[in-house]
């Protein structure tokens, strides 16, 4: 899955100047699922508190999946979402979306989230096609 980038934002990257708040709201309209994904997790964390707010529902189908793939595995796309949402993102599998705050006192939770451990902890048959 591909962005969906307007010939405006196309033409500033390709002078070399690209407002992130454009580029925040490309990724917002292009990749639906994953932002309304991520958005209702930092909600829940700003509601609910805690260390961390995840998602364990995998997506409703395929278009879902690569929309958090593409989000989560492109390092501009995940730092924007970071910078723009004031988190930190985590990705387990194809689906285990994790939002940590920018807060020291969490960085244990967040480092057993994303360590080797965690990821085999976090493994089940029913995952094995994603």
């Amino acid at each position: 899955m591909s962005l969906d980038v307007s010939p405006a934002l196309l033409e500033q990257a390709e002078r070399g100047e690209v407002d992130e708040a454009a580029f925040v709201d490309c990724v917002r309209t292009s990749l639906p699922y994953a932002w309304e994904m991520i958005s209702s997790l930092v909600a829940q964390l700003k509601v609910d508190g805690g260390e961390f707010a995840d998602n364990q529902t995998p997506p409703p189908d395929e278009q879902a999946r690569g929309q958090l793939l593409r989000a989560l595995a492109s390092d501009a796309i995940r730092g924007a979402l970071q910078r723009h949402f004031g988190v930190r993102l985590a990705f387990q599998n194809c689906h285990r979306v994790a939002v940590f705050p920018l807060d020291a006192a969490v960085d244990e939770r967040l480092a057993r989230f994303t360590s080797i451990r965690g990821q085999l902890l976090n493994q089940s048959p029913e995952l094995r096609d994603c």
